[in-house]
């Protein structure tokens, strides 16, 4: 049976790294990739470059979602110099993100307390609104699908693409940005209390986003897109060992989850990917970026099934697993 939909094309905006095969540098014992812990990357993405012009009175988290964005849809061939090639109409744009908004909304609130509402930046105000990320890429490419954020803790990365391939699977869209970002700032670090200076990847948040492209096999094939790996499976419940339950169907090559996840036992000595451990905390951006690690694992020839996990930790209120399969050409 045909999947209902498949991955093809991400995209990456972390200070230091490329593209997801930097994800997989330092992780895996054989020195592949680089940049964060991994070594020097030969460039990668820069904060500079969230400096653009136009983008004057857009926030962190949308300046880091589109330049994650772009990327992805240019590796899914939707697009070229004139701008968005696909069904405007047909395509919709999901993000992740539980902080996204945090800077906006405490700022707008000390303007409040401080000098009143009369004092409020009209241009600014709207940012305050959770859905402005997902807004600014519809607009960016003239996106007219569904438009939806999620805000779920631990499991939003993963929980966006259980949307997304809803959404094709309900004949609601053709085409699916999915974005999952965290952008790093005072806000979120006195919510952590934290000041910033904690030495290690404990310490550290992650300050960026990451994109994947997911449509109908029908429009990938329509448009000669090649499939890059398949959403094959979702779970979600209480504690992980069930959400993990309820998505396993056979083995399990590499597992991708923090390190303070409670695994279940089906999975011991299955090796384990921990993003976390050289990105840092990565919140609702982490399901998004274990899936583009196990698209580049695919990309480097693994065959077997990948598991990403978020969530299941005692801080945690819910565990999501997705399992994904290389596409078949």
């Amino acid at each position: 049976m045909r999947p209902a939909a498949v991955i093809t094309g991400t995209g990456l905006a972390v200070p230091g790294l490329r593209d997801a095969a930097d994800l997989l540098g330092g992780l895996l014992g054989d020195g592949a990739g680089g940049g964060a812990d991994g070594g020097p990357s030969g460039g990668g993405f820069q904060v500079a470059e969230l400096e653009r012009r136009g983008w004057k009175y857009r926030d962190r988290a949308s300046r880091l979602a589109s330049c994650a964005a772009e990327p992805a849809l240019r590796e899914a061939g939707l697009l070229g110099e004139d701008g968005y090639r696909g069904p405007g109409d047909r395509s919709a744009v999901v993000v992740s993100s539980n902080f996204g908004v945090l800077e906006n909304v405490c700022g707008a609130m000390d303007v409040l307390a401080e000098h009143g509402s009369a004092a409020l930046s009209p241009m600014g105000l709207p940012h305050t609104g959770a859905n402005m990320t997902a807004g600014w890429l519809a607009i960016d490419h003239g996106l007219s699908g569904p438009n939806l954020t999620v805000c779920n803790g631990a499991t939003g990365g993963i929980d966006a693409l259980y949307w997304a391939r809803n959404l094709v699977a309900a004949d609601r869209a053709d085409i699916v940005l999915v974005v999952g970002v965290e952008p790093d700032g005072r806000s979120v670090a006195r919510l952590h209390g934290d000041d910033g200076t904690t030495p290690g990847a404990a310490g550290r948040r992650l300050d960026g986003a990451a994109a994947v492209v997911v449509e109908s096999t029908a429009s990938a094939a329509a448009r000669g897109a090649a499939p890059r790996a398949v959403p094959s499976g979702f779970g979600r419940a209480k504690d992980l060992p069930a959400a993990v339950r309820a998505t396993v169907r056979g083995p399990v090559g590499t597992v991708l989850a923090a390190a303070d996840a409670d695994r279940p036992a089906v999975l011991e000595g299955v090796p384990v990917l921990d993003l976390t451990a050289r990105l840092g905390g990565c919140s609702g951006a982490l399901g998004v970026l274990q899936c583009l690690a196990a698209v580049a694992l695919f990309d480097r020839g693994e065959t077997r099934t990948l598991l990403a996990t978020c969530g299941g930790a005692e801080r945690d209120d819910a565990a999501a697993a997705l399992a994904l399969t290389p596409a078949e050409v």
